[in-house]
């Protein structure tokens, strides 16, 4: 077979093997090694624990959860902002077997009570408010319609102490033997998935899909016992607690929480305090870090890595977090919930244009392939299709959802991502944007992200997305939502498209501009590409 004719697919190979066992015993083994160094702390208050600190605080809350009824398979939800104790439950909820439900700090009283009764969740852990939302107020708007929901505990209040105190009861060995009891394959985790229609999926995921997925994301960043993690992105999402927080504490290396929710200026600062080495956000997040305007002062030569994930990765933005943020080894990761959750990552030593051009290559004991939507049939490398991906990392299933996992993951255990890529003759994978977030315009196959890069070399845009918007004459049409470098000078829809011509064919050039001071974004920091679209068809056919 020709080069030109080998296949899209590619399979991760490592010298080890995966690791067999579970959560807790990974942590134990971390502490045996590490006990005194630190591995946890929270910048808001001050609280710092070392590795044994830290085991001894879990086995606190597991015991706590014991002496609560808490028993193999039950499920425990966590509904808070970033915090230590949210370490604390994802680990104690581990070592007994429970499995761990992450409720969105952004769901309001429908959404709560459709998680509750959908996972059956039995004890909610929860913080008493965040931001706006009233949070003790909305659960017991829904306590009744959740017929599993036996006991909340309040972060902060009484009932978070009255359980660490009815956990002095409970003997040491009932732990002991409930880690007895566990495999690495079972459940340990519900995360879920905000559907664009309908309610969300909740991803079952094991010990063994995000102990291992941590743990390699991890080696990737040659992570060890002296790296010092920070991590504004959100726990209750698999960038926060598995590439995160397993990641760090699979390796010895220390998590750092800057703040309960993303702040720009506490994460410099606790990067700066704290002399972390490491780095995660959203794109999102670091342009607000670079723009800031206090950036310049804050002293970031403690960085070496990190990972720009969750969405399309800007190149230019990319290129400042490189240049004036000293994360030379920072790193792409891409993948999903379902797949727990990264698939490919650039590596330390890849240039430039592989860390902005590509979401990197696979990573071991991992396959990805990219196949074409329709036939399933697996196309030559440099042709656009839908990235797969099959092996450890692929969940279960969705919870008590047999059909809707049917449908995006295959007999063959292939999950199908919903994603269209391109890999390269070296098997590094591009994302060209979402099958259902592809432009077709007058026959024409048009996708986003293409368009989006060029246009963040535009010396006026700050940060831009692309959207289809409905057509008469050629089915769709193509939106660029803008938001300006300096709010003071304008863009022209003119200039746009000026810019636009020399350098794009002509059915790419946007036909309708839209300057924004913000964008819709979910709590995770993506953006609602759903929204815009909607907000601006609706706008469109008002003018027209």
């Amino acid at each position: 077979m020709s080069q030109q004719q080998e296949l899209s697919y590619a399979c991760g190979t490592a010298d080890r093997p995966l690791l067999g066992h579970t959560i807790g015993t990974d942590l134990a083994r971390t502490i045996a090694r590490f006990g005194d160094r630190e591995a946890l702390v929270e910048v808001a208050s001050g609280r710092r624990w070392t590795y044994a600190e830290l085991g001894r605080a879990v086995d606190e809350v597991a015991l706590g959860l014991l002496a609560k009824g808490v028993t193999k398979g039950d499920r425990v939800g966590i509904w808070a902002p970033n915090c230590a104790e949210w370490v604390l439950v994802q680990f104690a909820t581990a070592r007994i077997g429970a499995i761990l439900v992450n409720v969105n700090p952004a769901y309001r009283v429908h959404e709560l009570g459709y998680v509750l009764r959908q996972a059956g969740i039995g004890v909610l852990v929860s913080a008493t408010h965040h931001k706006t939302s009233d949070y003790r107020g909305m659960i017991e708007q829904v306590r009744a319609e959740s017929p599993a929901l036996r006991e909340v505990i309040y972060l902060g209040d009484d009932t978070w102490g009255e359980l660490l105190a009815a956990g002095a009861g409970v003997p040491p060995q009932r732990l002991t033997a409930c880690e007895a009891e566990l495999t690495a394959d079972d459940p340990v985790n519900i995360q879920y998935t905000s559907g664009t229609t309908g309610f969300p999926k909740g991803a079952t995921l094991s010990h063994h899909n995000i102990l291992n997925n941590g743990y390699w994301v991890g080696e990737t960043l040659a992570y060890t016992e002296h790296d010092r993690v920070c991590l504004p992105v959100p726990f209750y999402h698999c960038f926060g607690m598995v590439m995160g927080n397993l990641g760090a504490t699979s390796h010895g290396a220390c998590i750092v929480i800057p703040a309960p929710a993303f702040d720009a200026a506490a994460t410099l600062q606790a990067v700066q305090d704290e002399r972390c080495t490491s780095l995660y956000g959203v794109p999102t997040m670091f342009i607000a870090e670079l723009n800031h305007p206090d950036f310049a002062s804050y002293d970031l030569s403690s960085l070496r890595t990190g990972i720009m994930a969750g969405s399309p990765c800007p190149e230019e933005v990319m290129k400042r977090v490189v240049a004036e943020m000293h994360m030379t080894e920072v790193s792409i990761c891409y993948g999903m919930t379902e797949t727990s959750p990264v698939s490919t990552q650039t590596r330390r030593d890849d240039d430039l244009a592989h860390r902005t051009a590509t979401v990197g290559r696979v990573l071991p004991h991992i396959e990805v392939k990219v196949a074409d939507p329709a036939s399933g049939v697996t196309v030559p490398r440099g042709t656009p299709g839908e990235l797969r991906t099959r092996g450890y990392s692929v969940m279960p299933g969705y919870w008590a959802e047999p059909e809707r996992t049917a449908e995006v993951i295959d007999p063959a255990r292939w999950m199908h991502t919903g994603d269209l890529a391109v890999m390269n003759d070296d098997g590094y994978v591009r994302i060209v944007g979402r099958i259902k977030d592809m432009i077709i315009r007058g026959g024409e196959n048009v996708y986003p992200r293409e368009i989006e890069e060029f246009l963040y070399s535009h010396p006026k845009i700050a940060d831009v997305q692309v959207v289809g918007v409905p057509d008469e004459k050629y089915g769709e049409e193509i939106a660029a939502c803008v938001i300006l470098r300096d709010p003071e000078d304008p863009l022209t829809l003119d200039e746009l498209a000026a810019y636009c011509r020399s350098h794009l064919a002509h059915y790419k050039v946007p036909r309708y501009l839209e300057i924004l001071d913000t964008f819709p974004m979910t709590v995770s920091g993506k953006v609602r590409k759903v929204e815009l679209r909607e907000r601006l068809a609706g706008e469109l056919g008002r003018v027209r």
